[in-house]
């Protein structure tokens, strides 16, 4: 079997998270399979439509890698794949269905359709439906004669077509997932599938793109699941093979207490889109996992474990070995719960594996952005002494002290607060003799200035802790940071002593 998979959104606003892991997932079974990966651009409610949101899902697709093999843009055999520009398709799948007797006209008004609904509210039925009972009391293609239906559609009477739920029948089918799913019919109503307006609802044309598309498996989100009983109907009624089905988890707010919201983005302090997005009406701004500065294989890896495992201990791993691992039956039934902190620890460990000379370059442009001049063979240095301690590039910008001279303790209340906390009379004592050794320390580097300091301390009885908080403060003006031999060896002698010299200077009158 050619595995066929397809990914379908609607353009109703930007690509949440969640839909992009089923995109993920999809892409990795196709790879897995040597299949082919879809993308179906599902735009049958024009009510709902919003500018910018499909070309926002084709951006976020390609800056997570996810790029579909068939699409709106690149084609296909049996494309366009874009749901609006099909439309002329659907109607006659429609008319199919009713010529089997397995859907039919009806003619009501949305007034009737309210009464109906107030009688079963009225007669104690907490949630009335049009299906196999109600349809016998209402204006249908099954009530009404068959010259008075053809009158009505000679004289363009408004009319939906609905599929004919079997009054009693049981719909079973297996989730790849989850295992047997077995619905009643009666727990079913007789859905719309294709709308006055001319348009295909989303179950009809779902279901005829699937098959035309020739999609083997529809891997989607558990909100999905409700609808599923529906498409096997449908499938039944056309007389097609129905591919494999498998629902996908929910993403969960941190907390485990909910579906994974905006708002609760918003209200934590992390995005739950990919991209930055722009509501095209409120001009409200959404924040994005690129423009955070994450790193899309970060990204996705972090999707990836997001309620699935390999059932190794292993997390960080590439694209190549997610597909070489993935198993939809290792996809896990209840909820997972997303962790903001974890996301941001992917992110470290792909920044860490980074290239130094890609993040130099990187942290180079943000500095020069500041009005900070640098040498990209500096900023190469600096970013690998940095990359450790970061989470992102812009964590680097920490480091500012090694691309400036004079004191880091000017017009620095913070690190002078700690400086009063640490120093001590001797302190003065201990760094002078420090730096005095530094003037004609050969080589002027990270080891040498290690063992120089080192002699200091047993000269003078002195343990590490005693000072070298004092020398950080002098040297970075921060009590964070890469090993002060290693960002001594980086700034030079002569920087390094004139602020040891300029913070002794500053703190004789505390003695």
């Amino acid at each position: 079997m050619n595995v066929r998979v397809r990914f379908a959104p609607s353009p109703t606003g930007p690509l949440h998270m969640g839909g992009v892991r089923t995109a993920l997932y999809n892409f990795l079974f196709a790879r897995k399979h040597g299949g082919q990966f879809l993308l179906r651009i599902e735009d049958t409610d024009q009510g709902r439509y919003v500018p910018g949101a499909e070309e926002y899902i084709k951006e976020s697709l390609e800056w997570c890698g996810l790029v579909p093999d068939e699409s709106p843009w690149v084609g296909g055999p049996d494309g366009p794949y874009r749901q609006s520009d099909r439309k002329h398709l659907y109607k006659q799948y429609a008319d199919e269905l009713i010529a089997k007797d397995k859907a039919y006209y009806a003619f009501d008004t949305p007034e009737e359709l309210e009464a109906m609904r107030a009688r079963l509210h009225a007669a104690g039925v907490a949630a009335p439906a049009y299906n196999a009972v109600t349809r016998e009391h209402m204006k249908n293609s099954l009530t009404l004669s068959a010259d008075e239906v053809q009158e009505r559609l000679a004289r363009r009477e408004p009319y939906v077509v609905r599929l004919k739920v079997p009054r009693q029948a049981e719909v079973r089918f297996e989730d790849i997932i989850r295992g047997w799913v077995v619905v009643h019919s009666a727990n079913i109503d007789d859905k719309v599938l294709f709308k006055s307006d001319g348009m295909p609802t989303y179950h009809l044309a779902n279901i005829v793109d699937d098959h035309l598309m020739r999609i083997t498996h529809v891997i989607r989100g558990e909100e999905w699941l409700p609808s599923a009983p529906l498409h096997v109907l449908i499938y039944e009624a056309f007389g097609w093979d129905r591919p494999a089905f498998a629902h996908l988890p929910l993403i969960l707010k941190p907390d485990g207490n909910g579906k994974l919201s905006k708002r609760d983005g918003d209200r934590l302090g992390f995005p739950v889109f990919s991209l930055d997005w722009v509501d095209p009406v409120s001009k409200e701004k959404s924040s994005g996992y690129r423009e955070r500065g994450y790193y899309p294989e970060a990204f996705i890896n972090m999707l990836a474990l997001l309620g699935w495992n390999p059932g190794t201990d292993q997390e960080i791993m590439s694209i190549a070995e997610l597909t070489e691992l993935f198993d939809l039956e290792r996809v896990h039934k209840g909820g997972a719960k997303f962790d903001p902190e974890k996301t941001k620890w992917f992110n470290q460990q792909y920044l860490r594996k980074r290239p130094d000379a890609e993040l130099g370059a990187q942290l180079q442009a943000r500095l020069n952005a500041m009005g900070i001049e640098s040498s990209i063979e500096r900023a190469t240095a600096a970013a690998a002494l940095l990359k450790e301690r970061a989470t992102f590039v812009e964590d680097m910008l920490e480091g500012i002290y090694l691309f400036t001279t004079g004191s880091p303790l000017t017009n620095n209340s913070a690190a002078l607060e700690e400086l009063k906390k640490r120093w001590k009379p001797e302190g003065a004592s201990a760094i002078n003799a420090y730096a005095s050794s530094l003037s004609s320390l050969a080589p002027f580097d990270a080891p040498s200035l290690e063992t120089a300091f080192n002699q200091m301390l047993a000269d003078k009885a002195l343990k590490v802790g005693q000072v070298m908080p004092i020398y950080r403060l002098f040297v970075a003006g921060r009590m964070q940071g890469p090993g002060m031999f290693d960002v001594s060896a980086l700034l030079g002698r002569e920087e390094v002593v004139a602020r040891l010299k300029a913070g002794i200077e500053l703190c004789g009158s505390w003695a």
